[in-house]
C-alpha cells in the first residue's frame, strides 16, 4: 500500500500529478486542489462492497416482456414541485437540488418530507450539516411535528448511511447535502472530486436497485454553478434549481434536466413565516406592484412549458454621462437586448447610441421565451420618448432583424390567461390573427414594429 499526492480540477475532475493554474479539460482558473489516494486493491473500487445486499439485475431481457406499472410516480402533494417533476417523483429516480445558499433548498426537503409521510411513505432524511436538534427546530417552525414516518440522523459516513437504508428500507431518501458526506475508503476530504463522484454514484446505485426516490441537495459556487465535478449532473435523473434574490419573499424552481419530464416547467413559490407557500397565480403575483402611469412599463406573455405567465417589462433609458453608452438587462438575454437596440436605431431611426438602456423584467423571472421581444422594443421607445403605454394592454411578439413581427406558439394560452387578469386589448403578431376565435379582449394584428407603435402610441 502506497499513498501518493495528486492535483484534481474541483470542477471536471482532470486529474494532473503537479498543479496548474488552468484546466486543460475545461479550462478553469485555480481549479485544481491537493488530494492523496493511496494505490491498493482495495480502493481501486471503493465501498461497492456494501451493494451486496441490494438486488442488482443486470440480466438483459425483451421490451416487450418489461412489465408496466401504473404507479411509478409519487405525488409530493406540493402541486407546484409535482409540475417541475413531471407529475411527480419516479420511483428509484434520483433528484439534484441546487441553489443559493438560505434560498430554501433544506426548508422544501423538509416540507417534502411532511407532505409524502401524510400519503403513508417512509422517509429517511439525512441532515449532514445539521444535529438532529437544529432539524428539529426547523420542523418546528414549518408546523412540522406529528409524523411517524420521518426518520431522522446525522451522519456523514456513507457506510453508516447505507446501514440505515439497510434497517429502515425508506421509500424516499433525502441528502442533505452531498459535499459533506464521505466514504472511508477515499483518502481525500469530503467535497472532493473524488468522494463527491463516489459517493453520489453508489447513493444512485442503490436508488435503482432498491426503487427508493433519493433527493440529493448539492451546494452552488459563486458563479451559481452546482458545486462539484459535471459528472455529478450526468449522474442523476433530475437537477432543480433554485432561483431568486436572497432578500426577496419569492423563489422560482425551475429544472434544467429532467429525464421523465419537461425542462421548460418552473414553479414559484413565496417564502413566508411558515416555510415556502405555492403561487397558484403568477401572474397576478408578479404584476401586484406594477406602477401607475410610468414610461417604460409594458406587460408581455410567456409561455413557461404549458403555463403562460403575464409579466411586466421595465425599460429605463436615460442620457449617457461618459460617453460610453451602458446596456444592462436583468431576467433578458443580453445579446437579444443589443439586437433589438440595433433594430430600433436602424430601422425606426431613432438615436439610442449617446443612451444607456437598463431592462428588467419585475419579479427576478428569466425570460428566454422570444415572444417577450416586442414589449422590450416597445418598453425601450416608451422610455426613450417619455410615452406612457395604457395599462390594460398586452404586447405579444417575436422581432426579426427587419422589425419584423414574427408569429408565436400557444397564443390561445397566453391570451386567455390575459383575459382572466382583465385586461382589454392585446398587440398580436398579423398571422397569428385568426377571426375564427373570439375572446373578450380587442386583438390588434401588427406586421411590424412601427405598426405596433401607432397602435400602442
Amino acid at each position: 500500500m502506497k499513498t501518493k499526492t495528486i492535483f484534481s480540477c474541483q470542477n471536471c475532475g482532470y486529474q494532473s500529478p503537479k498543479w496548474l493554474g488552468r484546466c486543460p479539460d475545461c479550462s478553469n482558473w485555480n481549479s485544481f486542489a491537493e488530494e492523496a489516494y493511496t494505490e491498493s486493491k482495495q480502493a481501486a473500487r471503493p465501498a461497492y462492497a456494501a451493494l451486496s445486499d441490494f438486488s442488482l439485475k443486470p440480466e438483459p431481457v425483451l421490451l416487450k416482456e418489461i412489465e408496466k406499472k401504473d404507479d411509478l410516480r409519487h405525488k409530493t402533494q406540493i402541486g407546484e414541485l409535482d409540475r417541475v417533476l413531471g407529475g411527480g417523483i419516479v420511483k428509484g429516480a434520483v433528484v439534484l437540488l441546487g441553489g443559493d445558499p438560505g434560498i430554501g433548498k433544506s426548508t422544501i426537503s423538509l416540507q417534502l418530507s411532511n407532505q409524502l409521510s401524510q400519503t403513508g411513505l417512509k422517509i429517511l432524511y439525512v441532515s449532514a450539516e445539521e444535529s438532529v436538534q437544529q432539524t428539529l427546530m426547523r420542523a418546528e417552525r414549518l408546523g412540522i411535528l406529528d409524523s411517524e414516518r420521518i426518520y431522522v440522523v446525522n451522519q456523514t459516513d456513507l457506510s453508516a448511511i447505507i446501514e440505515y437504508i439497510k434497517k429502515i428500507k425508506p421509500d424516499v431518501m433525502i441528502i442533505d447535502s452531498i459535499q459533506v458526506i464521505f466514504s472511508p475508503d477515499i483518502s481525500s476530504s469530503p467535497g472532493s472530486v473524488s468522494q463527491v463522484r463516489e459517493c453520489s454514484n453508489i447513493l444512485t446505485r442503490i436508488a435503482k436497485s432498491a426503487d427508493i426516490s433519493m433527493f440529493i441537495i448539492g451546494h452552488v459556487t459563486k458563479e451559481g454553478a452546482l458545486a462539484g465535478p459535471r459528472i455529478l449532473e450526468h449522474i442523476v435523473d433530475t437537477v432543480l434549481y433554485f432561483e431568486g434574490e436572497r432578500y426577496s419573499s419569492y423563489r422560482i424552481l425551475r429544472a434544467v434536466k429532467n429525464r421523465f419530464g419537461s425542462t421548460n416547467e418552473i414553479g414559484v413559490f413565496h417564502m413566508g413565516s411558515g416555510g415556502l407557500e405555492e403561487v397558484k397565480n403568477p401572474s397576478e403575483f408578479f404584476l401586484s406592484e406594477r406602477p401607475q402611469d410610468a414610461p417604460g412599463s409594458v406587460i408581455t406573455s410567456v409561455l413557461e412549458g404549458t403555463r403562460p405567465m403575464l409579466l411586466e417589462v421595465q425599460a429605463l433609458v436615460a442620457r449617457s454621462s461618459f460617453g460610453y453608452a451602458t446596456r444592462r438587462s436583468e431576467g433578458f438575454d443580453y445579446n437579444r437586448l443589443n439586437l433589438l437596440v440595433a433594430v430600433l436605431e436602424k430601422r425606426l431611426g431613432l438615436h439610442l447610441e449617446n443612451e444607456d438602456i437598463f431592462i428588467n423584467i419585475a419579479g427576478g423571472v428569466t425570460v428566454k421565451d422570444p415572444s417577450c421581444d416586442l414589449a422590450v422594443a416597445l418598453a425601450i421607445v416608451s422610455s426613450f420618448k417619455e410615452k406612457i403605454v395604457k395599462k390594460d394592454i398586452v404586447i405579444i411578439g417575436e422581432v426579426g432583424l427587419a422589425s419584423e413581427i414574427r408569429s408565436v406558439i400557444q397564443l390561445s394560452l397566453r391570451l386567455n390567461e390575459a383575459q382572466k387578469l382583465g385586461f382589454k386589448q392585446c398587440i398580436i403578431p398579423k398571422n397569428n390573427l385568426d377571426k375564427k376565435d373570439s375572446y373578450a379582449l380587442e386583438l390588434t394584428g401588427a406586421r411590424n414594429i412601427q405598426e405596433a407603435m401607432e397602435y400602442v402610441f
